[in-house]
């Protein structure tokens, strides 16, 4: 094991809170890189900064994780993931197994599933994505892309769901192609097979597979637009909530699941960072629905008083009136696994293999004890 005065001599600068035995002791770090904070650990066979310095910041990486470059805060990749160099991360990001992107790339509590690649110049926090079968069959977030989190009414109630988690931890779905020069606006919806041609935006969600959409650009002009008053209330509370239920689901299977795959101090170190981050991205995306809540008041108010439609004005009332109990029925959620899942469940050479020779009667039973996870919470909605 190096000592933080050793990686000095190698150029590396080491936090004197980093606990140098979470590094393994082949790993390799570029002169110029930066290594902080006392929740780090870096698996057997990472290799950090090849193309440019890279500051890392209580991250946890697997075995053989390729850090390119940039700056990544409170991130974990699992084994064999990457990203490239000018890389910005935020907290609460998860790159799963072979999942990984290219240069210039922002990410913040992004979850990507095992195979998930992302091309060059992109910006696609709050979304979770799943789809594909392995790195010939990956799903792929095309260069230039944008995930659109953030709307003129100054809410991030806009999380994203491509592919789900009762489906995509199972590994064999149909990938899933957002085109390049392209965005989604949040919070949408797209299922399996779904193709989003390049060059548009997508503002809708795409619920039947192997379809390709081609986006229709808005009419072009100037015209009257109420900040703060929102349309389609009822899609928006529907997408988030089930966005939370598959963070719950995600949440429920790195508990029960997950941790059958712990072989060293590295592995456990990722797990507790996954289970972390999901309670971040959790904590966050309640925070956004406590705020959404108080903005449906003045929206609904202004309906009122301007000719709204009796629909939508009954639904921005119901979610404000509601989520308060919503919210604590949400907190008391929670939810087994079968007992017969693990007796079918046997531990080969990696996570990967392990789930993809899963019998189809066990992924049926995994995938049900899931989808109530999800159901369960979009039903607080019903």
């Amino acid at each position: 094991m190096r000592s933080t005065s050793d990686w000095l001599k190698l150029g590396v600068f080491i936090g004197n809170e980093v606990d140098c035995g979470r590094i393994a002791a082949d790993a390799v770090i570029h002169p110029g890189c930066r290594v902080q904070g006392a929740e780090t650990s870096i698996g057997p066979g990472s290799v950090l900064g090849a193309e440019s310095p890279v500051t890392i910041h209580n991250c946890q990486l697997g075995r053989k994780v390729e850090l390119k470059g940039g700056y990544i805060n409170g991130a974990v990749f699992l084994d064999e993931s990457s990203i490239g160099s000018d890389s910005h991360v935020r907290p609460g990001t998860i790159l799963e197994e072979q999942a990984g992107c290219a240069h210039a790339v922002g990410l913040k509590q992004s979850i990507l599933f095992p195979f998930v690649t992302g091309g060059s110049l992109i910006n696609f926090c709050d979304a979770l994505m799943a789809g594909g079968t392995s790195r010939k069959d990956h799903s792929e977030i095309g260069s230039s892309y944008v995930h659109f989190n953030f709307t003129p009414h100054h809410d991030k109630a806009t999380a994203s769901l491509i592919g789900d988690v009762p489906n995509g931890v199972f590994l064999d779905n149909k990938p899933i192609f957002l085109g390049g020069q392209g965005g989604l606006v949040g919070p949408a919806r797209i299922t399996y097979g779904s193709i989003i041609a390049a060059g548009g935006v997508c503002r809708e969600d795409l619920l039947q597979p192997d379809k390709l959409h081609i986006p229709e650009a808005p009419k072009s002009g100037t015209r009257d637009y109420r900040t703060g008053v929102y349309r389609r209330a009822d899609r928006i509370v529907r997408n988030n909530l089930l966005y939370i239920g598959n963070l719950l689901a995600l949440r429920a299977w790195y508990e029960n699941v997950r941790k059958k795959f712990i072989r060293d101090v590295f592995d456990e170190a990722a797990l507790e960072g996954g289970k972390k981050n999901l309670d971040l991205v959790l904590t966050e995306r309640i925070k956004r629905l406590d705020d959404l809540s108080e903005n449906f008041k003045a929206s609904f108010q202004w309906l009122e008083n301007n000719r709204g439609t009796p629909g939508e004005i009954a639904i921005q009332k119901r979610f404000s009136r509601e989520w308060p109990e919503m919210k604590l029925r949400l907190q008391g959620l929670s939810s087994q696994p079968p007992d017969v899942f693990f007796q079918g469940l046997e531990i080969k050479n990696s996570y990967i293999e392990t789930i993809q020779s899963l019998p189809p009667a066990i992924r049926k039973s995994g995938n049900a004890w899931l989808q109530s996870i999800v159901n369960e919470t979009a039903g607080l909605w019903a």
